[in-house]
């Protein structure tokens, strides 16, 4: 495919995997937003592939999930060093990535999430945890300011930027505790559920209902301190990328509110947000991008690896 066609190929994929994400990335500007749509594409594919999904639906077994990370490495490093793989989501990396500089490092991180998965990974601790946020979605916070013309070695940006990620993903955790848990996965510390005296293998059992709730409170509450953090970081982007990103922190961070709100439902049915909320948020972060966000540090908060390995 050409880069015309690999770009609508993408935003097919945004439009069908993310509602979320596809309405917010529509404030980029043109070149910022299919770029955006092309780097999705991609992270997409690997996300489907590792858990036997189709657009993060329909979770299944994967049979050799060996194999599927280890095609997932080649095509990505063989995109990223310009070559066509002939799989537009790959495709599609390799014309962000040389448009943009984006590290292969970066790529690694993420499919390095995907590998921790696949041989059934559990968090013992809270630092696990963060650390596996990084890989799966701090890592696409850190492509996606490279997409936003951050440099690579804007140290400080793009840590700014991996919290964005790591507050989507705590907050997809919160919500989706019963069904990882019908999936035999577990994102919950055991540090953390052995001190709520909830048993790891049987986190779904009535009896620890409430202790349950708890955590995935505690879940929410991580999630808003990233978010925060993240907002601070958006400051340092081009005026239409700040709405975007704004829009997107406020999207996301009112599933994570919605959730600790809705008092243990999300253990029964997914949590949404309404479409005006949605809505509301896209209005509301043109005005949070007109003035930059209160000064705030980030001590205390989880920090990745700051060197980027060579590519």
């Amino acid at each position: 495919m050409n880069r015309k066609n690999l770009v609508l190929h993408a935003r097919k994929s945004i439009e069908r995997g993310s509602k979320s994400f596809s309405r917010a990335s529509k404030l980029f500007s043109r070149p910022t937003r299919e770029r955006t749509w092309l780097l999705y594409s991609w992270c997409r594919a690997c996300d489907d592939l590792a858990d036997g999904q189709d657009h993060g639906h329909g979770m299944s077994t994967v049979a050799n999930p060996e194999k599927a990370i280890a095609a997932m490495r080649m095509m990505t490093r063989r995109a990223h060093g310009g070559e066509q793989t002939g799989n537009p989501p790959f495709d599609a990396f390799g014309v962000v990535a040389q448009e943009c500089n984006i590290p292969l490092s970066l790529a690694n991180d993420m499919i390095d999430g995907f590998a921790l998965d696949a041989r059934g990974w559990r968090p013992e601790t809270g630092n696990d945890l963060l650390q596996y946020c990084y890989h799966v979605a701090g890592t696409v916070g850190c492509m996606m300011a490279v997409v936003m013309g951050v440099p690579a070695n804007d140290q400080e940006v793009l840590d700014r930027a991996c919290d964005l990620g790591l507050a989507f993903q705590l907050a997809n955790i919160a919500r989706d505790v019963a069904e990882d848990a019908q999936a035999g996965r577990c994102y919950l510390p055991k540090a953390w559920l052995a001190e709520a005296g909830i048993n790891p293998d049987d986190i779904m059992n009535p009896d620890h209902r409430d202790a349950l709730i708890t955590q995935i409170n505690g879940l929410c509450d991580l999630a808003g301190e990233y978010e925060r953090s993240a907002r601070v970081g958006a400051a340092n982007l081009p005026f239409r990328s700040r709405w975007a990103v704004l829009a997107a922190a406020g999207i996301y961070g009112d599933i994570a509110r919605a959730i600790k709100k809705s008092d243990g439902a999300s253990l029964d049915r997914r949590i949404y947000t309404s479409k005006v909320k949605k809505l509301g948020w896209i209005v509301k972060a043109f005005g949070q991008a007109m003035f930059k966000s209160t000064k705030r540090d980030r001590q205390g908060l989880w920090t990745r690896e700051r060197a980027i390995r060579p590519a």
